[in-house]
């Protein structure tokens, strides 16, 4: 059996459909978000190339005007209730191949592949009655017609102590090994919130994913989603998945963003090798195109500079929800900041030391040098001054600082000094020992 962080040692980073394509992404586009990232990310630590919902539909945002996901919908399935890529929209998926030449190609660039998944087995297989993998059963006995989401109307939650539960899920990695997937993001599974007296009511089909992938011979990185993640549960998830997500869907909006500093506070001492609090993705650059309103990103500038000071600092998964093909300069040079991103994989023990309603601080430690990073927030709507004394930072001498974000040093210092910083904004400092 593989040790599940042997192979996840610093938070995921990448890209990630949905933000932009909501639905509808296909080949082509996948294609030249790689070859994007291949280019201009992959340098900085960003690799995987993740692939969102509804890759198996045909028809997938053709009623987009009426609801998201079409009721009812025939997915491209193979005899054993699993699904394949659309091939009208992933056309090197013909003949059996599934996402095997897209991965391949995505591996040629240096980058990994990841897929989506709801959790449970396809309706339609369940009403069709079709078979399970090396098993002599079929998809309806081991369907939980009483399991359901909320908001997808795809699929049946499996029954986790019906014969055929484990096969299925076997079954299933074991396709996306051989495919060469290396990340699923598995959805209706961190928070079934159809189920708002039993949010974790998917525990034991998390318990099956995670053998599956121990069992399918392929290193797959487990992200479960949508949240807010159950804190209680925090033992399990750590002990079965590699992200979850601490938030429901997360966008573009200034409430939902300074709400994370409270989510970032509950979870900030779950955060460890191989386990990694998801915030979910980065909803910057160009967005909304397959929800039928293209636009840029609503946060302003400094909202993106607190964003991406949080996630780092926090040591967040980070994937890019833009278009990549799009990305302007100034948005390039804020996710490419290699200072900023060093947090990510070169830091730990992150924790929020002050927060009220109109400011924020967090401090870290670096892996190397044990040099202290801090973080300045300005949660108020107009510029403040912030600073926070070396003593409650723990520290008795001088330092010399260094402003990440300007790439600048400030000298050697006995005291911080007070900043302005811009509403809603943030500074990111490293401190280390003076000589």
């Amino acid at each position: 059996m593989l040790l599940k962080n042997s192979y996840v040692k610093t938070p995921p980073m990448g890209w990630n459909s949905y933000d932009y394509y909501d639905t509808t992404v296909n080949e082509e586009q996948v294609r030249a978000n790689a070859e994007y990232m291949a280019k201009y990310l992959r340098p900085y630590g960003y690799e995987y190339v993740v692939i969102d919902i509804q890759w198996s539909d045909p028809n997938a945002g053709s009623k987009r005007d009426e609801f998201q996901y079409i009721n009812f919908s025939h997915f491209n399935m193979d005899e054993y209730s699993r699904q394949l890529p659309a091939e009208n929209r992933f056309p090197s998926s013909k003949n059996g191949l599934g996402f095997g030449p897209l991965a391949d190609y995505i591996h040629s660039l240096g980058l990994k592949l990841g897929i989506h998944i709801m959790r449970g087995i396809p309706r339609y297989a369940a009403h069709m009655h079709l078979k399970i993998k090396d098993t002599e059963l079929t998809a309806d006995q081991i369907a939980d017609p009483y399991s359901i989401s909320k908001w997808n109307p795809d699929m049946y939650g499996v029954n986790y102590k019906m014969k055929g539960a484990e096969e299925y899920y076997n079954s299933i990695f074991q396709l996306y090994a051989e495919w060469g997937i290396d990340f699923v993001k598995v959805d209706d599974i961190c928070n079934t919130n159809m189920y708002p007296e039993n949010p974790y009511s998917a525990e034991k089909e998390i318990e099956l994913i995670h053998n599956a992938i121990a069992n399918c011979g392929r290193n797959i990185v487990l992200s479960l989603s949508p949240g807010p993640a159950v804190i209680e549960k925090a033992w399990h998830l750590e002990k079965y998945s590699n992200m979850w997500r601490i938030t429901d869907d997360f966008w573009d909006n200034w409430n939902l963003l300074k709400n994370m500093f409270f989510r970032c506070e509950v979870w900030q001492k779950h955060v460890s090798e191989g386990c990694y609090p998801d915030c979910d993705m980065l909803p910057i650059g160009w967005l909304g195109k397959g929800f039928g309103h293209e636009r840029y990103t609503n946060f302003t500038y400094d909202e993106q500079i607190t964003l991406m000071t949080l996630w780092c600092i926090f040591r967040s998964p980070l994937m890019i929800g833009a278009e990549l093909t799009k990305l302007d300069e100034k948005t390039l040079a804020l996710l490419t900041n290699h200072e900023v991103l060093h947090l990510v994989t070169g830091a730990h023990g992150a924790e929020q030391i002050e927060k009220d309603e109109s400011h924020a601080v967090w401090r870290s430690k670096d892996d190397n040098d044990g040099s202290d990073y801090v973080a300045l927030f300005n949660l108020s709507d107009e510029t403040k001054a912030l600073n926070i004394s070396l003593e409650a930072l723990g520290i008795k001498e001088d330092v010399i600082v260094r402003d990440l974000w300007k790439h600048k040093d400030l000298g050697a210092l006995n005291e911080l000094p007070a900043m302005y910083i811009p509403a809603h904004g943030a500074l990111l400092y490293k401190l280390s020992k003076a000589i």
